[in-house]
């Protein structure tokens, strides 16, 4: 018994090493303390220190991003990351197994709401995987409805950190939003709510091509990637638009709709037409624009 006290070091006259080891420990947090200027008072402190860490090359980019979208989590509500109702991909129960096939893979999704007559009536949830089993079984003739699980339905004033937790506890990876008079307004998925940590997250049905910011399509037009920088695109195009306040041709386009626009909907800026070709519920991906005058690279 004494041996094992005097290894661990709990008898009543510490070493030489442990005395050595609580300095160092006490000079470790005493440097940390420093470092940060004391502890932080509120949610703004603690992210200046942390910016000012990263300034310091403590944490690197990503960590600082990581740490800011894990704070903001407390902020956020389940209405400001859905996909909203419009955008939902959704399967019918009355569908048979066989049937609904194809629009499953076209979509690249794995989990669908099953729903009735419309999108207010949500029957449950159907995982792509749960279809093998039809098809060991030989029911690929039974309806989607005999396969959903059941769904999980949750306000639009649900804050994403208490959802993330209930995501764990109940291992669901998708719920159905609705708004205050019961009707669906979205769905979210536990991917939506980490890409508000970690960025954005590319899965295997995710394209890995390589696609050029701006893209002639032999009638005049272009299609243009919205992450393109102004600079770029008036130098291709021949424009002029300013980048004093916005750097991507994507951000002036929000701002001139005042909104961020659908997919299908256009505006006018500049002599020159943007239709939103590509969108989902939180930026614009790709637009096509064209000259509403004979283009200057045709003359």
């Amino acid at each position: 018994m004494n041996e094992d006290q005097s290894s661990n070091g709990s008898g009543p006259h510490p070493s030489a090493d442990e005395r050595r080891n609580r300095h160092k420990r006490h000079g470790m947090w005493s440097w940390l303390h420093h470092l940060f200027g004391g502890e932080p008072r509120n949610r703004d402190e603690l992210i200046d220190q942390l910016k000012e860490a990263h300034a310091r090359g403590v944490l690197d980019a990503d960590a600082l991003a990581m740490a800011e979208g894990a704070l903001a989590m407390n902020e956020l509500q389940v209405r400001d990351v859905m996909i909203p109702r419009s955008q939902m991909v959704t399967l019918n129960k009355h569908c048979l197994v066989r049937d609904a096939l194809p629009e499953i893979i076209d979509s690249g999704h794995s989990r669908f709401p099953v729903v009735g007559e419309d999108k207010d009536e949500v029957c449950g949830v159907l995982l792509a995987k749960d279809l093998l089993r039809s098809f060991m079984e030989s029911d690929e003739q039974q309806t989607l409805e005999h396969f959903s699980r059941p769904a999980s339905i949750i306000p639009e004033s649900k804050r994403l950190n208490v959802l993330l937790r209930d995501f764990r506890i109940s291992r669901n990876h998708m719920a159905i939003v609705v708004d205050e008079y019961g009707g669906v307004s979205g769905l979210i998925t536990i991917e939506d709510v980490l890409e508000e940590i970690v960025g954005d997250i590319d899965d295997e049905t995710d394209s890995e091509e390589q696609v050029p910011d701006i893209l002639p399509l032999g009638d005049g037009s272009y299609r243009v990637q919205a992450l393109t920088e102004i600079q770029d695109f008036n130098d291709e195009l021949g424009a002029g638009f300013s980048d004093e306040e916005y750097d991507t041709i994507g951000g002036l386009v929000v701002a001139a709709f005042g909104r961020l626009p659908e997919q299908g909907e256009r505006i006018e800026l500049d002599q020159m037409q943007f239709i939103i070709h590509q969108a989902d519920e939180r930026r614009i991906h790709e637009m096509v624009v064209s000259y509403l005058d004979p283009s200057p690279h045709d003359s």
